[in-house]
């Protein structure tokens, strides 16, 4: 008996050490995981779009595009160092605000720009709102700000910044964060500071604008103090400021915080790096950040939304590598706690124009509309996020979001609106390179048209349709000269994959890829429409095509092997592939020479896409 007594407490004492020693596992939801991607995929670092698929329709456009020599044609200064973008919505108009400095990160001077739009397509002129900010001991402030824009209760915008002390915004020194309003006929109020960085001993005796005590204008004043006291809004301050009072409720190595608030009411805090936390009291406490290991990103931004069907989505770079901030990729979910479903926002990266320090290449710095800043018509997602940190770019996402296409394509874009959304298109245009449906030939006959006078860029339209082995593909091109400019027409697989090349060329030749021969095909003529019709099977590795109903080529080998095929891609460029993985943006390439002009214009029209099965293939042959 007391050899089993003695058993016992063993076993028991056993048992207890290992409730300490073993791990605790948690449950995904709570403050110790907060969200989970539960995602199979994860991207090819070898290419620009990590062979996502891509969120069906999305409409990515340059919003503002630097030019060093020719200012007045960019931001009327000529700076090339242009970052960090906010968005809002008030008043039925966009506001985008954006940081900017002469040519590299942290260099002053510095000063804070905005650019308005009534639909996210045409964008004003950058006007500055927050100059370059003078020191008392000579020199200049930097800028930088995690917070753009806030809508008051009483519908008044306010529009902030952070005067910081260059080479650090996060150290000692920094001046503080000003304030002014936007108004509704376009002008701005009068600068003043809305917190000092008191730490390093600023207040209004010491600095250049007035308190916004000081303000005659009690609307002003009124809603900078709902600012002030909305303690969710204002914890995105704390990169800048960082004080050792209660003033923020979570505190720590965390940067760039974004939230949304949970069907169960819970907010989630998002930040760079993978971190996360929990509050159940809006911001007023929250469970310690914590590294989420499912959510593969590095220094570049995250962005966390509610969506109009009540779902969620998040927007980042997925993957571990701060230099090379590409994709722009988004998940998905029900819950806000679990997300799935990784696809392609914008896979396209442009050579870097311009020499800057700390310039990394790709879609960064990611930002939403916040909750409370405004909901623009419709059910669309808006993001706004520099690319290479020189442009200003925005991305639409239809809403629900979709990555497959079912049933056959018929695209005539005579119901579409001339210069309004593509549905079901994936739209890449620039200022200098726009893609718009266009009353061609006539305003009962639309089309779509790539134009492209851009030295170092293209425009790019794809259609994504169902899923198949064997496809035929048949689409109307009209090309407004034959002497510049390209056209690449290409037929690709959900990876990326590019089997099936087409191109009208600068020599007036239509040519093709059959295997990794480009061969001609046929001359063409500016002002000429020509059909194509392109069959392709995938289990031979072969395409046909014909123009204007003469067989042109047969049974071509394609340029990779693929199972599947579904998307057409339209692209007034050369596929890139720089910059790789491997190329190091520090100092990396110089200024690229003469991209600050327009080359020679070229435009192209396509009308009548429709794409569907292939025929069925008995002979061992592709159908023709």
């Amino acid at each position: 008996m007391q050899k089993l007594q003695c058993l016992l407490k063993i076993t028991l004492s056993f048992r207890l050490v290992l409730s300490f020693c073993l791990p605790v596992f948690s449950q995904t939801g709570t403050g110790s995981e907060p969200v989970r991607y539960i995602g199979g995929v994860t991207v090819d670092p070898n290419v620009h779009d990590g062979r996502l698929r891509p969120a069906i329709g999305v409409e990515t456009r340059q919003a503002m595009r630097a030019n060093r020599t020719h200012p007045e044609w960019s931001d009327g200064f000529g700076w090339t160092y242009n970052h960090a973008p906010n968005l809002a919505y008030w008043n039925t108009r966009f506001y985008l605000e954006y940081l900017s400095n002469p040519v590299g990160e942290h260099i002053p001077p510095g000063q804070t720009l905005v650019i308005t739009s009534k639909d996210g397509r045409s964008w004003s002129m950058p006007e500055v709102v927050f100059p370059p900010y003078k020191l008392p001991e000579g020199g200049t402030a930097m800028m930088h700000q995690r917070m753009g824009f806030f809508i008051a209760p009483n519908n008044r915008l306010l529009v902030l910044a952070f005067y910081g002390r260059a080479p650090n915004p996060f150290g000692k020194g920094g001046i503080g964060r000003v304030v002014r309003e936007a108004r509704a006929d376009g002008t701005y109020g009068p600068i003043h500071f809305i917190r000092y960085n008191t730490a390093s001993g600023w207040g209004e005796n010491n600095t250049n604008y007035p308190f916004f005590n000081r303000s005659n204008d009690p609307g002003f004043v009124d809603a900078c103090n709902a600012l002030l006291a909305n303690r969710l809004i204002r914890q995105q301050w704390y990169d800048e400021d960082r004080t050792n009072d209660d003033f923020f409720g979570v505190k720590g190595p965390i940067q760039a915080f974004c939230f949304y608030h949970r069907k169960d009411g819970k907010v989630v805090g998002l930040w760079k790096w993978s971190l996360s936390a929990l509050s159940s009291d809006e911001g007023a406490s929250w469970t310690p950040p914590v590294k989420v290991p499912t959510l593969i990103m590095d220094g570049a931004k995250v962005w966390g939304q509610r969506t109009a069907d009540n779902r969620y989505a998040l927007f980042y770079n997925p993957a571990d590598d701060s230099n090379h901030r590409y994709p722009l990729a988004m998940v998905t979910g029900d819950d806000g706690i679990l997300f799935d479903n990784m696809l392609l926002v914008n896979g396209e990266v442009p050579p870097r124009r311009y020499l800057g320090k700390y310039k990394d290449w790709g879609s960064q710095y990611v930002r939403g509309i916040i909750p409370g800043d405004g909901n623009p018509p419709g059910t669309d997602m808006w993001i706004t996020y520099s690319v290479s940190k020189e442009d200003m770019f925005i991305s639409r996402i239809p809403v629900p979001v979709r990555d497959k296409a079912a049933g056959p394509v018929k695209d005539t874009f005579d119901t579409v609106k001339s210069g309004g959304n593509i549905p079901n298109w994936n739209i890449y245009t620039l200022l200098w390179a726009p893609v718009n449906v266009v009353d061609f030939p006539s305003a009962a006959n639309k089309s779509l048209e790539l134009q492209d006078k851009d030295p170092s860029d293209y425009s790019r339209a794809v259609r994504v349709f169902q899923e198949g082995a064997r496809i035929r593909a048949s689409f109307k091109i009209f090309a407004k000269q034959a002497d510049t400019g390209r056209i690449e027409i290409e037929i690709m697989d959900r990876f990326g994959n590019r089997p099936v090349r087409l191109l009208l060329a600068d020599d007036g030749k239509i040519k093709a890829m059959n295997g990794s021969k480009l061969i001609d095909l046929a001359p063409y003529k500016p002002g000429t429409w020509y059909k194509l019709v392109v069959t392709a099977d995938t289990k031979y590795g072969t395409y046909s095509v014909s123009i204007d109903g003469k067989p042109v080529l047969n049974q071509a080998a394609f340029a990779e092997a693929v199972k599947t095929l579904e998307r057409l891609s339209f692209r007034t460029g050369p596929y890139r592939d720089e910059p790789t993985r491997k190329m190091n943006p520090e100092p990396g390439p110089g200024d690229m020479p003469n991209v600050d002009d327009p080359v020679p214009l070229a435009v192209y029209n396509v009308d009548d896409v429709e794409i569907g099965p292939g025929a069925v293939v008995t002979s061992g042959k592709a159908p023709k």
